[in-house]
């Protein structure tokens, strides 16, 4: 058996020349291609290019390779090609160009073939790009997006600010019934007049809970197993009995004449306010007694400091002591009592608010309610609680009276649905604010300030969001200057790329030449 052996023969130049881009001045100064002081040469040349480029024919192709990046080697090859069809006319004999413009290009071009300058230039550049410039453009514009979505995320919440301050100013606005512009404080003046018939209107759903009312007063009753005769729910009896009926009535029992009520005026009611509270602060409250801050003795006795007293005769004076007679009339004696007659009388001040307006009796009202609704609460959860738990308590009220023997489940529960629209109809938010700005003053200023602020906040939010709008142009506006620039740069720097090759590989007859290392993935 004969073993053969097959060798394939491969020629040199089907070895490709792989180079790392990213050394390639090394690799070409260790082949001896550029020499290490290449850079020393560069300066001149600059200065020929800049020279240059100041007496150039109009030619859009040449405008081209002078815009946007910076000139080598190449770009001054392409130049002389297109100058040769620019100054043909300038041809002698001899085949050279009488040109200026055509003599300093060409020098140019030999200046950079000297040593192979131009290579180590564009070796360098294109180093400078894969390394540098593209990633540090390519950073630039990642960080300037990442910005921009930064504000796009900042816009977001400042609009959500807006549209969270927007909603709370219309719906304080709705609350209080105004448009909320520059008149609120007169608005919730006028607003204020709304208040009787909001009370007449609670007064009259008041009535229907007569029987509840009942019912509570004879549980009551039959758990003290006596004639519960208190004030159980005092304020509500009374409303249903007579209706929402001024203080004065309710404090006199006579209807007055006439209804003065105080102004709305806030500066009026806050003078009247600091006078009270000064007088306040200096009398002494003797009841309905007016005494002007000062007790009368009436006639005052002159008495001699220096002199003796004259008491008169002892004797006469005992007998006088004996002989008084107590019979004497009040007219008689001079002195004047003065009796109250609140009939026919004129209800003013806070005896001309009504019950439900003025704030002790309507707080005593909202308090009784809550009493009437904690204990239909509790009767309806016997109801639904376990019989057996609950069957003791049953038993105990076979004694009671028929109304609380014939409640059950859907009586109780509809009861307490009665309580609850006449407890929702006195705090509703709206007759809250209502009921305090009649009655505090200063709650206009309060609420004013609040409307404006919402209205401030609104207004800063919308600035805020021009403000970042104009930023997001601005960033917006950088990318999209630094993308061409970006683009042109890689174009340029592959350009370079396949120049390069193409020069190295005729160096070594033609062999392929690959720059690898981050060119190929600009």
């Amino acid at each position: 058996m004969i073993l053969t052996t097959q060798y394939i023969k491969v020629e040199e130049q089907d070895i490709p020349i792989d180079i790392n881009a990213r050394k390639l001045l090394d690799w070409l100064i260790n082949r001896r291609h550029c020499k290490k002081d290449w850079h020393v040469n560069i300066l001149p040349i600059r200065q020929k290019i800049n020279n240059a480029i100041q007496n150039m024919p109009a030619h859009d192709g040449i405008a081209l390779l002078l815009s946007g990046a910076y000139i080598n080697y190449f770009n001054c090859v392409k130049i002389v090609k297109i100058l040769k069809e620019t100054e043909v006319n300038t041809k002698n004999l001899f085949g050279r160009y009488g040109s200026q413009r055509m003599k300093d290009w060409q020098e140019i071009l030999r200046l950079y073939e000297k040593d192979n300058v131009y290579l180590a230039e564009v070796a360098q550049m294109l180093m400078r790009n894969v390394n540098y410039e593209v990633p540090s453009i390519k950073k630039q514009i990642q960080k300037l997006e990442q910005s921009l979505a930064e504000l796009g995320k900042k816009e977001a919440e400042y609009k959500k600010s807006e549209n969270i301050a927007h909603t709370e100013y219309n719906i304080l606005c709705k609350q209080l019934g105004v448009t909320g512009y520059n008149t609120v404080g007169r608005e919730l003046m006028d607003k204020v007049k709304e208040l009787p018939e909001i009370y007449q209107e609670v007064a009259e759903k008041t009535k229907r809970l007569d029987k509840i009312v009942e019912f509570y007063s004879a549980f009551v009753e039959f758990t003290f197993d006596q004639q519960y005769d208190s004030d159980c729910v005092s304020m509500i009896k009374y409303i249903i009995e007579k209706g929402n009926t001024t203080m004065f009535e309710y404090t006199y029992g006579e209807v007055p004449a006439s209804i003065i009520e105080p102004s709305l005026n806030i500066k009026a009611d806050e003078d009247e306010s600091n006078k009270q509270s000064s007088v306040d602060a200096n009398t002494i409250d003797f009841g309905n007694l007016d005494l002007d801050g000062e007790i009368d003795f009436g006639e005052k006795v002159g008495l001699d400091a220096g002199g003796d007293i004259d008491w008169g005769d002892e004797n006469a004076e005992q007998s006088t002591m004996g002989e008084i007679d107590c019979n004497v009339s009040l007219e008689e004696s001079g002195i004047v009592v003065e009796t109250v007659d609140h009939e026919g009388g004129v209800a003013t001040g806070s005896e001309a608010y009504t019950i439900l307006d003025y704030p002790t009796t309507r707080s005593e009202f909202i308090n009784q309610l809550f009493e009437l609704e904690a204990f239909m609460k509790l009767r309806l959860y016997e109801f639904k609680g376990d019989d057996r738990n609950n069957l003791l308590s049953f038993n105990q009220m076979q004694n009671a009276s028929s109304i609380l023997q014939l409640s059950t489940t859907e009586t109780t529960q509809n009861m307490l649905d009665n309580i609850q629209v006449v407890l929702s109809e006195m705090l509703h938010e709206n007759v809250q604010h209502l009921h305090n700005i009649k009655h505090y003053p200063k709650y206009v200023d309060i609420v004013a300030v609040t409307l404006k602020q919402k209205l401030n906040l609104i207004d800063r939010m919308v600035i805020q969001q021009e403000s970042v709008r104009q930023k997001q142009d601005d960033i917006q506006n950088q990318i999209d200057k630094l993308r061409p620039l970006l683009k042109l740069i890689i174009q340029r720097t592959k350009e370079s790329q396949t120049e390069i090759e193409r020069d190295i590989s005729k160096k070594y007859k033609n062999r392929t030449v690959h720059l690898t290392g981050g060119v190929n993935t600009l």
